[in-house]
């Protein structure tokens, strides 16, 4: 006899009770699902030879775990203790409670998006952000994209497409994903005009590379690396003399983009797009979801002629942002006019000035917890350094703490499989738990594990680590811990 045909039937599992208790939870739908999903998957295992058939309870179980699959998000809440507090892999920064709120108003009823309410008539979505922008930054107008790359894009081809954009050498960078300022250029229809050397550009590079082909002037921020050594730059109040001289646009992308004084908050100083503004930039663009704090966004300010210029350019509609993104930004926006702390206000600003000694206390408490949890590891507290990350601020570090895990095992190869085993075993938590693999070790950077809630919630799903540890140990071969 086939053993395959022992297999209960769909409707025999789906009525086993602890499936039938699952209905409280997930629908008919998805646990039918489920429950095919198991019964196809051990009818393979049977054609194996020699093999047994699972009991009805043991399928059951399988039903269940297979439930929590199917119905876990792809885009879930982790733990950021990688060190790297503006983490583009994990979402940037986290918003402000008020731009939560904002946003969950905007999902749940009709707004006044681009409807004018004084008037009754048709209105614009910039409007939403447009006056706040200005007053933050002393700009004459203001528009707002999907992306910082997207506003240097709409830019370049709202402000210089078909004629040259200069650049210094210097300053064509890359960031992550593989964006390069001169493929931008060339997208957006703009000839590139490599001005100076790599690492010294002077004003007479500029106004000899100036024709009747030139079509704006554009300084990048170098956010993401440091040029340093025997250097030379044009500063931004030259530039824009320069350009205004010959009646051309300066632009200045500044990347990652600041709406407070860092170096007020003991923090590296970040140029502000009211600097560049004051500097004689006419067009300054950067990011809502870095330095900012708020949600991904690309803002572009200026002057009043070029920001309409820009409007009116095709792309933009494309690259315009939805109800909830404005909804969000608007929301940050005021928590940097209005608030007497909006380093207190704004997490990724709470988090880049949380004192050394609040985050080694956090690691001090945390310690008993996690020593000894599993057999083969020690645990210590040990000084690190954290970082802004997203491409700001690339040299400067923090100094912060972390709970360090090494193996005591012998030799050094096997040391760092079982490594990598709780590094995949962290990430197989509820709330997955992101470290950083440092020199044999797993470094679990405290920074950005703030507020008794956080701790807690951490703390809650620890239990469940030896038992995820040793399945990654059965998967790799390794046998158990």
């Amino acid at each position: 006899m086939d053993v395959r045909r022992r297999l209960p039937a769909v409707d025999a599992l789906l009525g086993h009770p602890e499936v039938q208790l699952a209905r409280r939870r997930h629908g008919r739908r998805l646990i039918r699902r489920a429950v095919r999903q198991v019964l196809a998957e051990a009818r393979r295992g049977l054609a194996q030879p020699a093999a047994a058939a699972p009991d009805v309870d043991d399928l059951a179980r399988r039903v269940l775990e297979r439930l929590d699959e199917l119905a876990r998000p792809a885009s879930r809440a982790v733990f950021n203790l990688t060190g790297t507090v503006i983490h583009t892999n994990l979402g940037r920064s986290p918003l402000a409670e008020a731009a939560v709120v904002a946003m969950t108003e905007a999902a749940r009823h009709p707004v006044a998006l681009e409807y004018d309410l004084d008037g009754g008539g048709r209105g614009d979505r910039d409007r939403l952000v447009e006056g706040l922008l200005c007053e933050l930054t002393g700009a004459e107008a203001a528009t707002v994209v999907n992306n910082n790359a997207g506003a240097v894009l709409l830019a370049l081809g709202a402000l210089g497409a078909g004629r040259e954009a200069l650049i210094s050498r210097g300053e064509l960078v890359e960031i992550g994903g593989a964006f390069r300022m001169p493929d931008i250029m060339a997208a957006a229809g703009c000839r590139l005009r490599e001005v100076g050397a790599t690492n010294r550009t002077h004003a007479r590079d500029f106004e000899a590379a100036i024709g009747e082909h030139t079509g704006l002037i554009v300084k990048a921020h170098t956010s993401n690396y440091a040029i340093t050594g025997f250097t030379a730059r044009v500063p931004e109040t030259r530039l824009a003399e320069i350009a205004h001289a010959h009646g051309i646009p300066f632009l200045i992308d500044l990347g990652s983009g600041a709406l407070t004084d860092f170096a007020a908050l003991d923090l590296p100083y970040e140029p502000q797009p009211g600097d560049a503004i004051g500097a004689g930039a006419d067009v300054v663009t950067f990011s809502g979801d870095k330095l900012l704090g708020g949600p991904q966004a690309g803002i572009l300010v200026g002057r009043r002629d070029l920001i309409e210029r820009i409007r009116r350019h095709p792309l933009k509609r494309a690259l315009r942002l939805d109800k909830l993104t404005l909804a969000a930004l608007e929301a940050t926006l005021r928590l940097y006019r209005d608030s007497d702390v909006p380093q207190h206000d704004i997490p990724t600003l709470a988090l880049l000035t949380r004192p050394e000694a609040d985050i080694a206390a956090t690691g001090e408490r945390l310690l008993p917890r996690v020593d000894g949890l599993l057999a083969g590891f020690e645990v210590t507290l040990a000084s690190c350094a954290s970082q802004l990350g997203s491409g700001s601020l690339p040299v400067d570090r923090l100094p912060s703490r972390a709970l360090v895990w090494r193996s005591l095992t012998e030799p050094r190869r096997q040391r760092e499989r079982e490594i990598r085993r709780l590094e995949a075993a962290l990430r197989c938590l509820p709330r997955p738990v992101i470290g950083r693999l440092t020199d044999g070790a797993l470094l679990l950077d405290l920074r950005c594990l703030e507020g008794a809630s956080e701790e807690a919630a951490f703390i809650d799903q620890l239990a469940q680590l030896p038992g995820l540890y040793a399945a990654s140990a059965r998967q790799d071969g390794g046998g158990p811990p």
